[in-house]
């Protein structure tokens, strides 16, 4: 169930995780209000790190798209999970192995970082493969790469994301290259990127914090990911996440807070109540009837999320079926 907090997570917390695209970023555009935001959060005192499971761009280029969208941010400011990958092959295999480099330019950049000698898939002295997205990854080097896999090389994947945000459109991501190579070898991958918790663990060891808090819009990998690194964590309704995917998640993807953008860093958090068979909080009231979620009254926004979550999710979790949706809007 929801968490609470008496004071502004920016004051309760003291590092802020933070996704990118859907919750500072929608393509390329800033979320409206996301750079004053974290302006506050940071006058509050919190550090914020931003974190992507994009492997290819270097956190020098990540900043500097951050801040030609009006954010602060500086490299040492941006975690990658090609530098959480890095990080998981430097702590096995120690500064100076060759690794077999499948990937762009982040990653090439995260493994010399380490004194990770990145080499090709010919090279028969190397101790391990890493994969991450790179548009100009031959399809032979894909092969003789798989075949090695098959044979015995260890294999970090930077990340399993299904799918990437383009230009053109929602296209494959680095996700069905290792469902490929996995398909084939019979070997998992280490994966580095969420919601696995190699990049939020690279994470806090590089930027700080004892009290830290992911912020994210998806519940399979911000939310899921701070479940399996054991810290809270803020869903924002800036991005892919809706009534439908809140009401169907599993115990593992649920938020400890909600919250309609970055503002929630900003304010205490409530949790509903139940009474009589419902959840209420901030004047609304949410039941499920007949597998059916129903609300009433009137309030804040973020309240009417809280509950609605809340009474779906006490509803699955009593043995009853996800909840229907149908005719609910939010307010």
């Amino acid at each position: 169930m929801l968490g609470e907090s008496d004071t502004d997570l920016s004051t309760a917390y003291d590092l802020a995780m933070l996704d990118l695209d859907g919750v500072v970023y929608i393509g390329g555009e800033a979320v409206p209000g996301a750079p004053a935001h974290l302006d506050a959060v940071r006058e509050a005192g919190m550090r914020l790190a931003f974190v992507t499971n994009n492997a290819a761009r270097p956190p020098a280029a990540v900043a500097t798209h951050l801040r030609e969208l009006g954010v602060t941010a500086d490299p040492d400011d941006v975690v990658t999970s090609a530098q959480a990958a890095a990080r998981v092959l430097v702590e096995r295999l120690g500064a100076g192995a060759r690794v077999v480099l499948l990937g762009a330019a982040g990653l090439e950049e995260a493994l010399a970082a380490e004194g990770l000698v990145a080499t090709d898939v010919e090279d028969e002295d190397a101790q391990a493969l890493v994969t991450g997205y790179g548009p100009e990854v031959r399809w032979r080097h894909i092969m003789r790469a798989a075949v090695r896999v098959r044979d015995g090389l260890w294999w970090v994947a930077s990340n399993a994301d299904y799918t990437i945000p383009t230009a053109y459109g929602v296209a494959p991501g680095h996700g069905v290259l290792v469902e490929t190579l996995a398909r084939f070898t019979g070997v998992d991958p280490v994966v580095a990127g969420k919601p696995q918790r190699p990049l939020l663990d690279e994470t806090v060891r590089r930027v700080g914090g004892r009290r830290p808090l992911m912020v994210g819009d998806r519940l399979d990998t911000d939310i899921e990911g701070a479940r399996n690194a054991g810290v809270d964590s803020l869903l924002v309704l800036t991005g892919v996440s809706g009534l439908a995917e809140l009401v169907a998640a599993g115990e593992h993807e649920r938020p400890t807070y909600l919250a309609r953008d970055l503002a929630g860093l900003l304010r205490p958090h409530e949790a509903p109540t139940g009474s009589e068979g419902g959840w209420e909080l901030g004047g609304w009231r949410a039941a499920v009837v007949d597998d059916h979620l129903e609300v009433t009254g009137s309030g804040d926004a973020e309240a009417w999320w809280a509950v609605v979550a809340t009474a779906a999710w006490a509803h699955v979790d009593a043995g009853g079926a996800v909840p229907g949706t149908d005719g609910l809007t939010a307010p």
